[in-house]
């Protein structure tokens, strides 16, 4: 391993990302299209391997957040055909035809200024309709009355847009209790009645898709034309653990110093913790800066090969510290475990208050990315200015 690779570095397994893929796709059914989400670089996987793998497996569809990661893509020789999902302002449309983008349009005033801007350049833009039927977030509402109707009517009529698809995005179909499932059925009917109300008008679609990672997981009759799995994908969450599904991701560091405390010595800003015996402290070279989620400071542990090490103290930006007192094995320059197969991400999420992607995804740039494929190194990804 190079050494500007011995700080801090993660593993992801691309053989684990091929075992959930085809698990994803028994789950579906072969009828429907699979969409991979690599939107926030993979959740924080690597946009450019994931799709590029994802790609090779046989995925039909790319998901993005905004025109730059879907260039990112082309750039790296992505040939899918990539929906960007977010908000998106009319003057990138030169960047999206010529970027083979498909583009959500979430009311009638951006699908008339996305056909406005495709009719000036003298082409068509392959878009997505999004409905809302009760994220309250983007698309066209779903009411019943005849506004909502013909609003999508008219969209779906404008000049310049190739309108291949309509969808929309479930707000708690993760959750199974009471409120959660009736809320998802009470948007699955809205969705559902739409598309039958517009396919009284005349209107279309080739690719109807609803299905985001907790359908896929709870509501595998959802599927339509295409599904849409997200952190699913990556092994990742309580809904993976469902599926049997595989993490891809393994957060490591090196152990760089460690210093000997005499009892009622402090560690860190703050000083936070206070040791109450001679104790061993390791210093590791990850801190909040490389993704380590200070909340986590005195309460999670990392794995080492000898057993399991707090940290202590406060999270530093590029450092942290963990207690070997009872490790006395463990030197400079062991490898440490941050989050992987023996230490879970979704362990340090509940500790952190928060989900695990919000971690997968806090991983910085400035850590490389390791990739895999049957136990051999396939590629790695290190941010770096000329």
């Amino acid at each position: 391993m190079e050494s500007t690779l011995k700080r801090t570095w993660v593993e992801i397994d691309l053989d684990a990302l091929a075992y959930n893929y085809r698990a994803l796709r028994v789950q579906m059914g072969s009828h429907a299209l699979l969409l991979g989400v690599v939107k926030a670089d993979a959740y924080g996987h690597g946009a450019v391997q994931t799709a590029r793998t994802l790609e090779e497996l046989g995925a039909e569809y790319l998901a993005v957040s905004s025109v730059d990661e879907a260039r990112e893509l082309r750039l790296a020789g992505s040939k899918l055909p990539i929906l960007q999902l977010g908000l998106t302002d009319v003057d990138q449309a030169g960047v999206i035809l010529d970027n083979r983008i498909t583009q959500t349009v979430w009311d009638e005033a951006s699908a008339a200024a996305f056909s406005a801007a495709a009719v000036r350049w003298g082409k068509r833009m392959r878009v997505h309709i999004k409905l809302d039927t009760g994220m309250s977030r983007l698309g066209f509402p779903c009411g019943e009355d005849s506004a909502a109707l013909e609003a999508l009517c008219r969209a779906c009529a404008l000049p310049g847009l190739e309108v291949e698809g309509i969808f929309t995005h479930f707000a708690a179909s993760d959750d199974l209790d009471g409120d959660s499932r009736a809320f998802t059925l009470l948007q699955h009917r809205r969705f559902d009645a739409m598309l039958r109300r517009l396919e009284d008008r005349g209107v279309t679609f080739r690719l109807r898709h609803c299905a985001n990672s907790g359908a896929v997981v709870n509501y595998p009759e959802f599927a339509y034309d295409m599904f849409r799995p997200g952190i699913v994908l990556y092994g990742v969450g309580p809904l993976a653990r469902r599926l049997n599904l595989r993490p891809l991701m393994a957060l490591k560091t090196v152990v760089g110093a460690v210093r000997e405390l005499s009892p009622g010595e402090t560690v860190s800003y703050g000083r936070t913790f206070r040791a109450e015996r001679p104790s061993r402290v390791g210093v590791l070279p990850i801190g909040y800066a490389d993704g380590l989620h200070r909340t986590l400071s005195n309460r999670w542990r990392m794995w080492t090969s000898q057993g399991s090490a707090p940290i202590v103290g406060r999270v530093c930006m590029d450092m942290c510290m963990v207690d070997l007192t009872d490790l006395p094995d463990i030197r400079t320059g062991d490898i440490v475990e941050v989050y992987g197969p023996h230490n879970p991400v979704d362990e340090a999420a509940g500790l952190a208050g928060t989900i695990s992607y919000e971690l997968t995804c806090s991983v910085s740039k400035r850590v490389p990315r390791i990739y895999y494929r049957n136990g051999r190194e396939v590629q790695r990804e290190l941010l770096l200015r000329g």
